[in-house]
Order: C-alpha cells, then sequence, then structure tokens
C-alpha cells in the first residue's frame, strides 16, 4: 500500500464532537466522569466489559500483549474518541488493554445503557460503525506493512499515517501534536527502541524530521513519503 503524503485536516475521529448536540446531551445524562493518573490502567487484557468509555481530555494508549510479553501498541485515543466500544457490541473480555499516557478524563456509560441508547439514535450508532470500521481499516494497514515492508518504511508509514490523523501545518512544515516516546514508536511497529533511534536519527541528519519534546516535525514531506513507498 503506498503512501500519498499527509492530507492534514482530514475529519478526525472526534466521537463526542461529531455528535449532534441532542446525542451528546443525552450521552453525557447517562454517563458518568472519571479522572486516570498517568500510567493507571483503565481496563486490562481479560476484564469483563462493563462500560463503554468517551475520552474527554489527555491521550490514552489501546494495547494487547505479545506472547513474549511485550506491549504491541494498536492505536491511542485523544479527546473527543471513543474506546471499549467492540467488547460492549460483542460481549465477552476484554482482548485489549487501556492505559493512559497521561492524567485523563473520561465519561463512562455501561454497556447496557449504551445498547439502549444507540437503536435510538440512528446517527450516533452510524458513527459508531465508522470508528469501527476506520480502526479495522488501520490495522489491516499496519499486519500488510509488518509483512511486507523494511523497519524504516514502517517507521515511516507510521509516521505519515499520525501526521493524517494528528497534524498540524505550519507552513512548509507537519506537526505531529501527539508526544511518542522511541519505545512507544517501537511497539506500533514491531521492532526495538534502539532500531527505532537509528532510524530517527538519521532522518533527523537528512532534514527529514526533527524532533522537540517527543514530538515530530516533517520538515520535508516529499522524501518521507518516498520512502514509505
Amino acid at each position: 500500500m503506498q503512501s500519498r503524503g499527509l492530507s492534514v485536516g482530514q475529519p478526525t475521529s472526534d466521537f463526542l464532537g461529531n455528535l449532534a448536540e441532542d446525542d451528546r446531551t443525552e450521552l453525557y445524562r447517562l454517563g458518568k466522569h472519571r479522572e486516570y493518573r498517568k500510567g493507571s490502567a483503565i481496563f486490562r487484557v481479560g476484564d469483563t466489559c462493563s462500560h463503554v468509555y468517551f475520552l474527554e481530555a489527555g491521550r490514552v494508549k489501546i494495547f494487547q500483549p505479545s506472547s513474549k510479553g511485550r506491549e504491541v501498541i494498536l492505536w491511542f485515543c485523544l479527546g473527543g474518541e471513543i474506546f471499549g466500544l467492540a467488547e460492549a457490541a460483542r460481549g465477552g473480555r476484554r482482548v485489549v488493554g487501556a492505559t493512559a499516557c497521561e492524567d485523563v478524563v473520561v465519561l463512562t456509560v455501561t454497556d447496557q445503557q449504551f445498547k439502549q441508547f444507540v437503536p435510538s439514535r440512528p446517527s450516533a450508532a452510524l458513527l459508531s460503525m465508522q470508528v469501527l470500521a476506520s480502526r479495522l481499516r488501520g490495522l489491516s494497514d499496519v499486519l500488510v506493512n509488518f509483512v511486507s515492508d523494511e523497519v524504516d518504511i514502517r517507521i515511516a508509514k507510521l509516521i505519515l499515517r499520525l501526521g493524517a490523523r494528528y497534524g498540524q501545518r505550519r507552513g512548509n512544515i507537519v506537526h505531529l501534536d501527539i508526544p511518542l516516546t522511541h519505545q512507544e514508536i517501537a511497539d506500533m511497529v514491531g521492532t526495538t527502541r534502539q532500531t527505532v533511534t537509528a532510524v530517527l536519527s538519521r532522518l533527523r541528519k537528512e532534514r527529514v524530521l526533527s524532533i522537540d519534546s517527543h514530538c515530530i516535525d516533517v520538515e520535508s514531506e516529499k522524501e518521507l513519503s518516498e520512502l514509505a513507498q
């Protein structure tokens, strides 16, 4: 799958922001606000599904542990996004975990309340389907990349994907408004932290990107896209 550069400003997965006002009001009426400190588990693999979560502030990572005990980060959630939805839809125990990357505030709605809310709110139901479909497409792309691409290409594609979702254009530079450690990048592309450090160092020397406080600035979209292809 070829990457064609950064399409900054595409529609986001801001579930709360995209809800109709009356749907959002009803959801807030049903839900309860909870705060989690950085590093806290919101739910763990194997937990019984009891709630659907809506992130109001902060950043949450969704991950699955590998057979070797490493975390494989599947995606990050930012403000407005919904998570914990798949198990609520199908029932059963959690197959992924969710951890607060920083102090976060979430709106929690019981899965039974959400199941009653959705049938009477067609636009909310459609939005839920779109979220699940988007994440499935994203994970499919990642799987193809694991099989077919070298690690430097996987890293380039990840940066392009994150740039399209979280990027803010500042002149000729695209700023990724999401701080990422080298270990988090490694956990998203299936490699080691040392390898990520080496690849990013080379891209910095070639002035393809720069990094400040774990935030990436893409300085040459053309060169990054060429590497991804």
